[in-house]
């Protein structure tokens, strides 16, 4: 099906139902994830900064958990940059990076400007922002020579949400698409992983310029064809739309941290749990994996960002604290004696067997080294949550309660939850107590995480 007809033709009658579902379940973590990452310092600069610089004019958008009005554009912006504050949200294996957090604040700030009160609409723009999404990554890492952050693939995407919103028929529909790829920025991912910072996967600027590019193209701005779709090289990640659907293939993350990094973490874990290790008695931690994932070799991280896109750290965390969650990669978990002394011992290497399976597969091998000689392996891991092996409904309700409630209170949270479970429902009037609900702020409830 030509990309076109898929954005225009596409509705509730031809998506099935375990589509919605899924896709109900991964709105609701990224909301989670996105109440959490409003806490950031990242989040709070980048809010700031839309309303400074990206105003309102003739429409306008609230900025998700904020509730000041920016442009459309602005509003993805500043959401997209929230949830990645926190590396939790889901993501697919061949994109090597997630195209929902672009997509959500693309959908929600197009609603807004739009004044579309359609629950199905909603859910719509996020399943095609999904499936537009994941094949614009899949055929960048074909194409290009070069590792690009999501952002670069998610300007299609949101680009696309903008065709459907917008309804932009004809040429503007393609120029819209060209524009978004053009504008997309084609970030070098591995920079921010050797040297991590607010940056990280660029998803909220590829938001910003997908939504960008959509209304441009509504104005009469022209934009050179997209490579991604229309390349001959391409055309079988595009001859499936409607019929396989990528949004089943998304992984769930159990930890706010790189998703290269988890099969380590999960093994340390295991290891812990399994043998009831105290970190004191572990003299070293050995961890063998692909080289990307040894790539994130940050041994005393400062902020939440550089915890974030490490291996050691996060690893040792989860050794000393037996968990690995928000509190592990922020504020004092930072200064941790105890953490510190085992991500500052640990031997990284990069296994060349490992590294040829990736990223299809992504495996660890941990080793804790004990002071009394023996030795503890945890043999091949792979992170929980991938199709394989998926997170249940429970499991993702329950990471949004933990997520969200401390930020936005435990009747907000719950309302949230029952609002999003029957988006696209007959249940009548829920779309706009939703979508205030998402945009006010979290109500001085939490102080923000420590930088």
């Amino acid at each position: 099906m030509a990309i076109t007809d898929f954005l225009r033709e596409t509705g509730f009658g031809n998506i099935p139902e375990t589509v919605t579902r899924q896709s109900r379940l991964w709105f609701l973590d990224l909301v989670g994830v996105a109440a959490a990452g409003s806490r950031t310092p990242l989040s709070g600069l980048i809010r700031d900064h839309a309303c400074a610089h990206f105003a309102a004019g003739g429409r306008g958008a609230r900025i998700l958990f904020d509730g000041r009005t920016v442009s459309p554009s602005g509003a993805a912006l500043a959401g997209g940059m929230t949830i990645d504050a926190l590396d939790a949200h889901d993501g697919h294996r061949l994109t090597k990076g997630h195209a929902g957090c672009g997509a959500l604040p693309a959908v929600l700030a197009y609603m807004d400007a739009e004044d579309i009160a359609d629950g199905r609409e909603l859910l719509i723009g996020l399943i095609l922002g999904y499936e537009i999404g994941t094949r614009a990554g899949i055929a960048l890492h074909r194409l290009a020579r070069d590792y690009h952050t999501s952002g670069a693939w998610i300007a299609v995407a949101t680009a696309a949400i903008g065709v459907r919103m917008l309804g932009l028929g004809g040429p503007a529909a393609r120029h819209a698409i060209g524009i978004g790829e053009y504008h997309g920025p084609r970030s070098p991912m591995m920079r921010c992983i050797d040297h991590p910072t607010m940056v990280k996967d660029g998803s909220g600027w590829g938001a910003m310029a997908g939504v960008s590019a959509a209304y441009l193209a509504q104005d009469g701005f022209t934009g050179a064809p997209a490579t991604l779709v229309d390349s001959p090289d391409t055309a079988d990640l595009w001859r499936d739309l409607g019929q396989r659907w990528r949004v089943l293939e998304q992984y769930y993350k159990p930890f706010p941290v790189c998703r290269w990094a988890q099969p380590a973490i999960e093994a340390a874990l295991a290891l812990k749990a399994g043998h009831g290790v105290a970190a004191d008695d572990i003299a070293r931690i050995e961890v063998e994996s692909f080289d990307e994932a040894v790539r994130l070799a940050t041994r005393r991280p400062q902020t939440t960002e550089e915890a974030q896109y490490s291996l050691p750290f996060p690893v040792a965390a989860a050794a000393v604290r037996g968990r690995l969650g928000i509190d592990e990669v922020a504020g004092d978990a930072l200064g941790d004696p105890g953490i510190r002394r085992l991500s500052e011992t640990m031997a990284l290497t990069a296994d060349p067997a490992l590294s040829a399976r990736f990223p299809e597969r992504r495996i660890a091998r941990v080793r804790f080294l004990l002071r009394n000689g023996s030795i503890l392996s945890s043999g091949d891991t792979e992170a929980f949550g991938d199709p394989e092996r998926p997170a249940t409904a429970n499991r993702i309700r329950d990471k949004f309660e933990t997520y969200a409630e401390p930020v936005l209170g435990a009747e907000r949270t719950r309302t949230i939850a029952r609002s999003i479970e029957t988006i696209g429902t007959d249940t009548p009037g829920q779309e706009p107590i939703l979508g205030r609900l998402l945009a006010s702020p979290p109500d001085g409830l939490s102080a923000r995480l420590p930088r």
